[in-house]
């Protein structure tokens, strides 16, 4: 019997035609992400970080380059399960150049400092500093300040197994706007997320605060994703299928039975907007931020935002332009609430990092006001702006890594950075721009991308959304400025931080300033290759 059931289904069931080119540069990800795993099982403890670096990043730059060689591509995969298109390239091509910048972040052991217990001395902070190491716990499962961790420290352990961890996170991003069924978008989710709950949790310092950020992102994670499972079961529902296409048709063929189809898209924009960090499920955000090791801060900061955008992009493009009078209202009322609570709750902070949380949190309602255009000229404006605040967003997380108090933790407190442009004025003038930047001053990336989904809201009718955004970012240029003032106009103090230029992270932040001036400068070669970009397989 069980045979006969085999036949009928090998006869009825076509097998899925897989196609490796198209996946390629998810394929190669996830295959270093594998090699990474095997290298920390068989490879000596004192060769594996190099191997785990120069592995990470050649293996980003080998699916970038598979990017580029799909250019122009416009075609579905797997059964249909996976879109490569325009957009799906464009997207993948930015996470990608951004994870390299992440991985030469998380890769410096120039500013970490390991200290030696030497005789007669009662405690690691009292001893001499020794050795360069990077940002991460030498023992993630040692209790924070406990004698096995500073044995760990003393040998010099190193968490190398961060690098196969990122590796994988960067495959689910890559998979997630690339996702042409809610199925594979949910397991791309999942894979995104599961590797960032655990890397927040492995800072060198304030192991509390650490690992409290990784258990709320977590817990928060958890209660997002089910409520986007909710949203495909409704959505299943409405339809008979989790094709984005066949919802798309089910809600065109009866647009007066779409009650299902709008409480399913409703719960799917909770755990995609919980990963944009939109209001109301940006809470998570500020804490987690402030207490996940820098570098990885930087690398979620900015491309798991860039990846739920695309994601986002591809369900209420693809699935159901039908309802777009009603997600519309909707969306515009959560960018509305975003930029005005990013915006006025970063004027009230004193840590630098738990600023450009809340600044984060603005940007993610500058991007949903272009979505709000539902046309191509809008998400040819949000890839623009992607690129623009991904590139930023490193940058100044990486300048914050730079600046150490005396005792060699990061020195994130706003008074600490007092007189700072007088002390090191090339770091501060370097995070002034980028500042400006993310403030839209003109000859910025940012004011370009801030034109761009402002002139697209504008075209398709939301000219409100566009006044409430030029409010929104006077009000943010306050707070940028206010840090400028106190950089350059501020005496500094008497046990003024110390500023290191390690060479990998100020490779990170030349590049990412350099690309913030360009684009500002030249921004026409990046806008027509969005505005090229902006179309979907249907």
């Amino acid at each position: 019997m069980t045979t006969h059931y085999t036949s009928v289904l090998a006869a009825t069931v076509p097998a899925p035609s897989i196609e490796y080119r198209l996946l390629a540069p998810m394929l190669i990800v996830f295959g270093v992400a594998v090699a990474g795993v095997l290298v920390e099982a068989f490879l000596p403890r004192r060769a594996r970080f190099g191997t785990q670096v120069v592995l990470a990043v050649l293996g980003c730059a080998g699916a970038l380059a598979a990017v580029i060689s799909l250019s122009g591509t416009s075609r579905t995969a797997v059964s249909g399960a996976v879109a490569i298109d325009g957009v799906t390239l464009f997207v993948q091509g930015t996470i990608l150049v951004v994870a390299i910048l992440s991985l030469l972040f998380m890769a410096e052991r120039g500013v970490e400092r390991v200290v030696r217990e030497g005789p007669g001395t009662r405690s690691l902070a009292a001893a001499t500093v020794g050795r360069g190491a990077d940002a991460f716990t030498p023992q993630a499962a040692a209790v924070p300040g406990s004698a096995d961790e500073a044995a760990a420290i003393r040998a010099g352990v190193a968490t190398t197994e961060v690098f196969p961890l990122t590796m994988l996170t960067v495959g689910g991003l890559l998979l997630f706007p690339a996702s042409n069924d809610l199925l594979t978008m949910f397991v791309a989710l999942e894979v995104l997320s599961l590797p960032l709950y655990l890397l927040c949790g492995l800072a060198r310092r304030k192991r509390l605060l650490s690992q409290e950020a990784a258990l709320k992102y977590f817990l928060l994670g958890a209660f997002s994703s089910a409520f986007f499972l909710y949203g495909i079961a409704l959505l299943y529902g409405q339809a008979g299928t989790v094709e984005l296409r066949g919802i798309a048709d089910s809600i065109a063929e009866r647009p007066e039975e779409s009650v299902l189809g709008l409480l399913g898209v409703a719960l799917l924009a909770v755990g995609l907007l919980f990963k944009i960090g939109a209001v109301p499920f940006q809470s998570w955000v500020p804490d987690v931020y402030q207490g996940a090791p820098t570098p990885v801060t930087a690398f979620m900061a900015a491309a798991t935002k860039i990846a739920a955008l695309g994601a986002l992009m591809r369900v209420l493009q693809v699935a159901v332009p039908g309802l777009s009078q009603d997600w519309r209202p909707i969306l515009a009322a959560v960018a509305i609430a975003t930029m005005v609570a990013g915006a006025v709750m970063a004027v009230t902070q004193t840590d630098v990092k738990r600023m450009l949380a809340y600044s984060s949190v603005a940007h993610a309602g500058f991007l949903l006001t272009g979505l709000v255009a539902a046309d191509e000229t809008g998400v040819a404006a949000i890839l623009f702006y992607l690129v623009a605040y991904g590139l930023g967003t490193v940058g100044a997380f990486a300048v914050v890594s730079l600046v150490r108090d005396a005792d060699g933790s990061e020195a994130t407190g706003l008074d600490r950075w007092a007189g700072l442009g007088r002390t090191s004025p090339l770091p501060a003038g370097l995070f002034a721009l980028l500042l400006l930047s993310f403030a839209g001053l003109p000859l910025t990336s940012g004011f370009v991308a801030k034109f761009a989904v402002f002139e697209a809201a504008a075209s398709a009718g939301a000219s409100y959304l566009v006044v409430v955004g030029v409010v929104c970012s006077a009000i943010a240029a306050f707070f940028y400025v206010r840090v400028i003032v106190l950089m350059f106009f501020t005496d500094p103090p008497a046990d003024a931080p110390v500023v290191r230029t390690p060479v990998l992270t100020s490779a990170v932040v030349a590049c990412t300033t350099a690309a913030t001036l360009v684009l500002g400068i030249l921004p026409q070669p990046l806008l027509d290759l969005a505005e090229r970009a902006a179309t979907f397989t249907r």
